[in-house]
């Protein structure tokens, strides 16, 4: 059954709002779960909420959505299950210097649609959020289960390269004497990985495997000015 994704900055009562939702969209013919943040980071929450879904309950992820490629890797599970999912931003939130970086939900993004914003008290829309979770249509099946058309091996020749150049830099860098909490820049990328400890081939090597195989399930070009941030963005996430 559905999959609710819930975003917003520390303290903007994402807890609160996952609350209100377990309560208005569970009843006798479904139960729902909500997946907080599980120890074994990124990876882990992604295997704890596709154990979750099934046919009929409803999984709520109130856990590590800041940035959009962890909203994209959400969105791909959902379509792998073959089940509808909706993101709630819950806007506000004090903000600060030492909190992490968030990445505010674009319509425009499919995996960020669709979108339900919520400001300070005001009621969820519950109506919206139940017509999105249970009467739209199943999502397409996966292109990978299907014939890919032409631009897909283009899609995949470039996923290949941007994440093999992104390992070359992350492993230069080390070699050159970056030290924990540097930041490894990546040629042509604005956005830089901050490393908290030493890194092996081996692990960044297991990590490309684990983002290629989620990425490849949606080949399309629009992502492909995105992908060494979307990727740089997994590796800070799931090295801890």
């Amino acid at each position: 059954m559905p999959l609710v994704v819930l975003c917003g900055r520390p303290r903007s009562g994402k807890s609160r709002r996952a609350a209100e939702l377990r309560e208005a969209l569970g009843g006798p013919e479904r139960q729902v779960h909500v997946v907080a943040e599980a120890e074994g980071g990124r990876a882990a929450l992604r295997a704890e909420v596709e154990r979750r879904l099934s046919r009929r309950d409803v999984v709520i992820v109130d856990a590590g959505n800041e940035l959009r490629s962890i909203r994209y890797e959400l969105y791909c599970a959902a379509r792998q299950a073959g089940t509808a999912r909706c993101l709630l931003h819950c806007a506000g939130g004090p903000g600060g210097p030492d909190e992490p970086p968030f990445e505010a939900p674009d319509p425009r993004n499919r995996w960020d649609r669709p979108l339900f914003t919520v400001h300070g008290e005001e009621p969820l829309p519950l109506a919206a959020i139940r017509a999105a979770l249970f009467e739209s249509a199943p999502p397409p099946p996966h292109r990978a289960t299907r014939t890919q058309p032409l631009q897909s091996s283009s899609f995949l020749h470039q996923l290949d390269r941007v994440t093999q150049e992104v390992l070359a830099a992350v492993m230069a860098a080390q070699r050159s004497g970056a030290q924990p909490g540097e930041v490894v820049r990546v040629p042509g990328v604005a956005e830089g990985l901050v490393l908290n400890r030493p890194v092996s081939m081996a692990e960044l090597s297991r990590l490309r495997r684990q983002f290629i195989s989620y990425t490849k399930m949606q080949p399309s070009d629009e992502n492909l000015p995105q992908l060494a941030s979307m990727f740089l963005q997994y590796l800070s996430r799931s090295i801890q």
